[in-house]
């Protein structure tokens, strides 16, 4: 006889009612047959989720394609800190001559200054990759010309022509801060930790260049070191160029943009970063003629941790004051090797005041340059910050002659007074600058 619905067994319609408990598992039909099943799937491969890292620095890294581009760029910064030395080895060991050396380096440095802000300019029109490569190639021609110059004997001008060809390096650091500032546009605490980390990379290859340099050119054969710095240039470019996905898209330009100087900050900004060239340029030459080269590590390598430590901190609400606070820490800093070169202290107490008086300079950089970030438009950040570079170099060119000419005419001691001198000036010029458009609102 039929079952009607009535005489249907309850527990026949149970597994399906809608009121079944939420513990319950539910039932579904495989292969012909009743199964029960897990409420929740499990996660893939039983793997909990990674929680974000609380590093700022790994959080930076882990943006996709950062890795790549940083390496290709440290590749490429190393020989910043290789090339001059190189250079000034292979010279004054053929030639005979410190001052032909110097006069050879301190000519490319100028042409640096000249045709850095026009390359810039071209990489922020047309992009990166399609400007930094050829850029680079025409500077690596340079290197090579002078290696050959330097070997066959030519006439002395042909080493100025040569090394002079090199200005049109591009600024890779540049270059890798704008493209942190399209990927973390709208996030300053990314921002601040990005520059930090750069700042701290410059330090790494100024400090790791010159060493390298005189290893390969003593071990080796004197033109070791430019033709190694040379390879790791092109080299490192062109990983860098390479990753396409992390570059910053070139913005059509419908009218003639005025130049980045032409902003109302600018002029007070690069004043500031050309009186801490001073800093460092007359901090080197001194501390070479008290103490040897290899002191100047001990600078750089605390420039470098208080770089990192301070990219770790909160980035400051109010940047301009900020920078004032760094550059009064400066040049308080800079005061400790002339108390220990006038109290003629021991080496070892001298190197410990070198370490303390960089723990200022990482900071006072990454400040400066979040304002330059901020004072230039986005078509033209590469510019902007290869102005604030290009016032950066003409700072070290001249702090260098002040250091040497106090260090020849007043001794090694008192030419400590002219780094402090530059730091302050630099505050002063901060401090004046409160005036400046926008400046005065940051």
């Amino acid at each position: 006889m039929p079952i009607t619905p009535a005489a249907r067994p309850e527990t026949a319609s149970r597994p399906v009612r809608a009121s079944a408990p939420p513990a319950m598992p539910l039932l579904a039909v495989s292969g012909g047959q009743l199964v029960a099943a897990p409420r929740s799937a499990p996660s893939s491969g039983g793997r909990r989720r990674a929680r974000p890292s609380s590093n700022p620095y790994l959080r930076l890294l882990a943006t996709p394609g950062a890795r790549a581009f940083t390496a290709g760029n440290l590749i490429a910064r190393l020989p910043m800190g290789m090339l001059s030395v190189s250079a000034v080895i292979m010279i004054a060991g053929s030639r005979g001559s410190y001052a032909l050396a110097g006069a050879v380096t301190a000519t490319g440095l100028a042409a640096t200054a000249v045709v850095a802000p026009f390359t810039a300019r071209l990489v922020d029109r047309f992009g990166q990759a399609r400007v930094a490569v050829p850029a680079t190639a025409l500077a690596v021609l340079g290197s090579l010309a002078l290696v050959l110059c330097v070997h066959h004997d030519t006439p002395a001008w042909t080493l100025f022509a040569a090394y002079a060809a090199t200005a049109t390096t591009p600024n890779t650091g540049g270059m890798s801060r704008a493209r942190w500032a399209h990927l973390h546009r709208g996030d300053p605490a990314a921002l601040h930790t990005a520059n930090s980390f750069e700042q701290a990379a410059d330090e790494l290859c100024f400090m790791l260049g010159p060493v390298l340099a005189a290893a390969l050119c003593g071990a080796l054969f004197p033109e070791a070191g430019t033709l190694v710095g040379a390879a790791l240039l092109m080299t490192g470019v062109l990983i860098f160029a390479a990753q396409r996905a992390t570059e910053p898209p070139v913005t059509p330009r419908t009218k003639t943009v005025a130049s980045p100087l032409r902003t109302p900050e600018m002029p007070a900004l690069l004043a500031v970063f050309l009186a801490t060239g001073a800093v460092f340029g007359a901090l080197e030459v001194v501390s070479i003629a008290h103490a040897g080269g290899a002191i100047l590590a001990l600078q750089a390598a605390g420039s470098c941790a208080a770089g990192l430590l301070y990219g770790s901190l909160r980035p400051a609400r109010n940047v301009r004051l900020r920078l004032l606070l760094c550059l009064a820490a400066m040049t308080a800093l800079m005061s400790l090797p002339l108390l220990a070169a006038a109290a003629t202290a021991p080496l070892p107490v001298l190197a410990l005041c070198l370490l303390l008086a960089g723990a200022a300079t990482a900071p006072t950089m990454v400040t400066g340059m979040t304002l330059v970030q901020r004072a230039t438009r986005p078509e033209q950040l590469n510019e902007g910050m290869t102005l604030a570079v290009t016032a950066l170099l003409g700072g070290v060119a001249a702090g260098a002659a002040a250091g040497g000419w106090l260090v020849e005419h007043a001794g090694a001691a008192p030419g400590y007074t002219a780094p402090m001198s530059a730091a302050a000036l630099a505050l002063a010029v901060a401090a004046a600058g409160v005036g400046y458009g926008r400046w005065r609102r940051t």
